[in-house]
């Protein structure tokens, strides 16, 4: 746009010249000086030659000196030692060490939306000079602020008529001029936008699929109603239309949901999923028949909230955040009438307000993120109307007074997270309207009083709290829908308690730390959707997942049975995805020849190390369709890992979604796949994306297949497909004598690299290329490395010898010349790939094989990757691998 380019290219020549040190860029709330200048500092972050640090710091509002001196150094990466965080309530000292730190850097420091006056000197930041190249850029609304720090200002105007059209136009889709007679009001609409950039983007997200010529005239007329007698260049001019947007909404509903973001701090990053735990508490979002219905429809009320330009996407659509000037409009509209908010969040308070402050129309009071650590013994704030408190954050925070809360009598929503409470207090219990309460992450809970009195309590989260035992009466809150106890120190919940909290939709219970749950208790929450726990036996377990293959199942569980794992917390960071898994982990079991072993039959993650078995065992008798990743370590009774029994039918598909299979320290096992006394004619089809991290191994076939009997063996191929592997890597296996029987053919969609190293004793490749008028066509395959004698490759049997000649091109056995090769391929790592991908299915007439492009395969001391090029393990041994298939 020409305003914006104009005002960028003035800003850019005083940067990169000596003249003007300090420059301030001044306008309006959403006039765009926060858009001009994210868009310098990432020229500017190119710009390596002329700046050493190019830092970019949001200044809080009001100033809060300690928070920017932190923001400031932290940005810097200065080494926040401990004698920085000693210094953290003294502002002198800490400007001087600031100071000095920066007059080692040459730096420039972006201060984006400032409004209060301060100078360099008190928060430690050297004066831009010419000898020292530095520069500084404050973004404000207020010329007085950038005239009191002497900058050079450069005033960002509201955009020209022509550049709004083309904004507005962006933003509502250029489908709206198809519309008959719609031009001219688009016109006056963009016209009453007045110029501003954030006013032009939210009214047209707000009017984004309106089709109707009648509700285009009638939005400019509520438009202009809107904005008459507004004050040019006044506050009001921006407020007023951005409220325009926000009373279209369709329904009250959405717009609470859309003002209760503004409790969080400015410029907060707020994760979605407890945004929309939130509003379920608040009863904001509608009850309906399960959390997950209730998750949904928080999630279309967000992406109506996204799509209307009143949110924006943070942290990888993850979380979302309000530009800071709607949020000063959703304050705003806060602020007048009943249901008043009070919001002092992330501004570093030290204490509470005083109980003045604190008006008897108060609906909600966010303190969250601050650094209150004393509440008065005698404070008793009279809010008879608050239903909403959150203190979150606030961890210096170590006792509330029994007096608090007894003015507040129609509390229903209290969030304590992250706070260094030790005790809560027993007059929490009589607050009896009390349907949320949160003390995620309270590392010093360690006890609570009773909550039987608690009739009303719908959620009870105590993630991280260092409770021994659960709190007393927990099995008389029989209203109870989310139940949280992720406590380390937790070891045993009250015998039939759980089972009374028939409501449940959500347990979760430490899975590393033991804490004794009964599965049969458990199974008993019909209503139950997401699940985490530890069972101490594999009889309670089978007894839990007995009952899931029979009932209502949870959408997400994790299960796990047996003993603690010191490394097992990082293989769970995923658990926090939108879509969630549905895990199985035994660990340090004895499995006994009789014991059952029950697998939920839409199990997608299983996991079995260091357990000792009885006897020889086989794990799936039957195939699970949704498996997608298989981890088996250490465990020696484990001889196969699928075994099939005989069928009659001409196909088998076997784990067709899995993607990651990891055998390690199986010194017992034999098969990966067994088909028993299968018909010659029987194709075994298995779909794998990526077949990783066989080590430690001594085996004889990955696929087997039982010898038929004498006279009644047939020549007919056996098919085994593996559709997604695409590279495909057998290194250092010197026993492996056989890739797949004698009568397989490998059909694998996706071929385009193979790695062979220190297999002399395969003699046979069961590949098969693509025919085309009797010859072999050109492969896909790209990529072939032999490490093995020359002798050998000449001595290979191919299930087509003429295969052979067609890809001898890419055969490279130089050792020198295959280590430059790998050098520019991200996934050849440790020299040690070969990619199958894309072999059509064989023909009834005769074998046909396309090899093209696609994922990764690996065997023996073995790295696998995704086709994104992502690493997946790493190899450290040789295995004795006497057969792949």
């Amino acid at each position: 746009m020409v305003g914006e380019v104009n005002v960028k290219e003035k800003i850019w020549e005083y940067l990169m010249g000596h003249e003007v040190g300090i420059i301030g860029v001044c306008g309006i709330g959403g006039v765009g000086k926060t858009t001009v200048m994210k868009h310098i500092n990432n020229e500017l972050l190119n710009e390596a030659s002329k700046f050493e640090k190019v830092v970019w710091v949001t200044v809080s509002h009001p100033l809060n000196v300690f928070r920017l001196q932190d923001d400031i150094a932290r940005a810097m990466r200065k080494n926040r030692s401990n004698s920085w965080d000693e210094l953290r309530w003294d502002e002198l000292s800490r400007a001087s060490r600031l100071m000095e730190a920066m007059k080692k850097v040459k730096y420039a420091l972006i201060l984006d939306d400032v409004w209060d006056k301060f100078t360099l000197q008190r928060i430690g930041i050297p004066e831009p000079t010419m000898e020292n190249g530095c520069k500084i850029v404050i973004t404000s609304r207020s010329i007085d602020v950038c005239n009191y720090l002497r900058c050079q200002v450069v005033k960002v105007p509201p955009l020209p008529e022509q550049e709004s059209l083309k904004l507005f136009l962006d933003k509502v889709g250029q489908d709206v001029l198809r519309i008959p007679n719609l031009e001219e009001i688009l016109k006056l609409i963009v016209a009453e936008c007045a110029g501003l950039p954030l006013a032009i983007v939210v009214i047209a997200g707000s009017m984004r699929g309106v089709e109707d010529i009648f509700e285009w005239r009638n939005a400019l007329r509520e438009l202009r109603q809107c904005v008459v007698d507004t004050e040019k260049d006044s506050e009001d001019e921006i407020f007023k239309r951005l409220k325009f947007s926000y009373d279209r909404l369709p329904n009250s509903s959405i717009q609470e949901c859309f003002l209760y973001c503004s409790l969080h701090p400015e410029d907060w990053e707020i994760r979605r999923k407890d945004l929309i735990e939130a509003w379920i508490c608040e009863g904001i979002v509608e009850k309906l028949g399960s959390r997950r219905e209730m998750h949904d429809k928080g999630n279309a009320i967000l992406n109506r909230l996204l799509n209307c330009c009143l949110l924006e996407e943070a942290f990888g659509k993850v979380c979302v955040k309000m530009h800071d000037v709607v949020r000063d409009m959703a304050l705003r509209i806060k602020s007048m009438g009943p249901g008043m908010f009070m919001v002092k969040a992330g501004m570093r308070l030290t204490k509470i307000p005083d109980e003045d402050e604190w008006n008897e129309d108060l609906d909600k009071v966010s303190l969250m993120e601050n650094v209150i650590s004393y509440i008065p013994p005698n404070l008793s704030p009279k809010c008879l109307m608050l239903s909403t408190l959150i203190l979150e954050g606030n961890r210096g925070l170590r006792q509330i007074s029994e007096w608090f809360f007894a003015n507040m009598p129609l509390l229903k929503f209290l969030d304590l997270s992250g706070t260094g409470i030790e005790v809560l207090p027993n007059c929490i219990c009589n607050l009896k309207y009390l349907t949320a309460l949160i003390l995620r992450e309270c590392w010093s809970l360690k006890r609570m009083p009773s909550l039987s009195k608690l009739k009303a309590l719908k959620k009870l989260d105590l993630d991280g709290a260092s409770l021994r035992e659960a709190p007393k009466g927990i099995g008389m809150l029989e209203n109870l829908e989310y139940l949280d106890l992720y406590c380390r120190n937790l070891r045993m919940l009250p015998g039939g308690k759980i089972r009374k909290l028939f409501r449940l939709q959500y347990l979760r219970i430490h899975r590393i730390f033991p804490t004794e749950i009964r599965g049969e208790e458990v199974a008993r929450l019909e209503m139950l959707e997401w699940f985490e726990g530890r069972f101490d036996w594999l009889k309670d377990y089978n007894s839990f997942v007995s009952k899931l293959n029979h009932f209502r199942r949870p959408s997400h569980y994790v299960l796990k049975v047996g003993g603690t794992n010191k490394d097992e917390e990082g293989h769970f960071w995923k658990l926090n995805n939108n879509d969630p898994p549905k895990w199985v982990i035994l660990f340090r079991q004895e499995i006994e020849e009789e014991d059952e072993l029950a697998l939920p039959d839409d199990l997608q993650d299983l996991r079995i190390e260091y357990c000792n078995a009885a006897g020889d065992i086989s794990i799936f008798q039957r195939d699970f369709t949704q498996l997608q990743t298989c981890v088996l370590k250490y465990c020696p009774g484990i001889v196969c890992v699928v075994s099939l029994l005989s069928s009659s039918s001409t196909s088998l598909t076997v784990m067709n979604n899995l993607q990651v299979l990891t055998l390690e320290g199986l010194p017992n096992l034999r098969n990966v796949v067994k088909v028993e006394k299968t018909r010659a004619s029987l194709a075994l089809t298995i779909s794998l994306d990526i077949f990783s991290n066989l080590k430690q191994l001594k085996m004889e076939e990955i696929i087997g297949w039982e010898e038929e009997e004498e006279g009644n063996q047939t020549t007919t191929p056996i098919l085994i497909a593996l559709p997604k592997l695409r590279t495909l890597e057998l290194l250092f296996l010197p026993e492996l004598k056989r890739i797949c029987p004698e009568r397989g053919v490998m059909i694998c969609e996706s071929l385009n690299s193979i790695h062979i190293e220190t297999c002399v004793k395969v003699k046979r490749i069961p590949l098969c290329l693509g025919r085309e008028n009797a010859q072999p066509s050109l492969p896909a395959v790209k990529y072939i490395h032999i490490e093995n004698p020359k002798e050998w490759w000449e001595s290979l049997e191919w299930v087509n010898p003429d295969d052979k000649i067609v890809l001898l091109p890419f055969v490279n056995s130089n050792k020198g010349s295959a280590q430059g090769a790998r050098t520019g391929m991200d996934f050849m790592s440790h020299a040690m790939n070969i990619n199958l991908v894309n072999l059509c299915p064989l023909s009834n007439a005769q074998p046909r094989l396309h090899l093209l492009p696609s994922q990764t395969f690996f065997f023996n001391s073995a790295t696998y990757t995704t086709k994104e090029n992502k690493k997946i393990g790493t190899h450290t041994h040789f295995n004795p691998i006497q057969s792949l298939l």
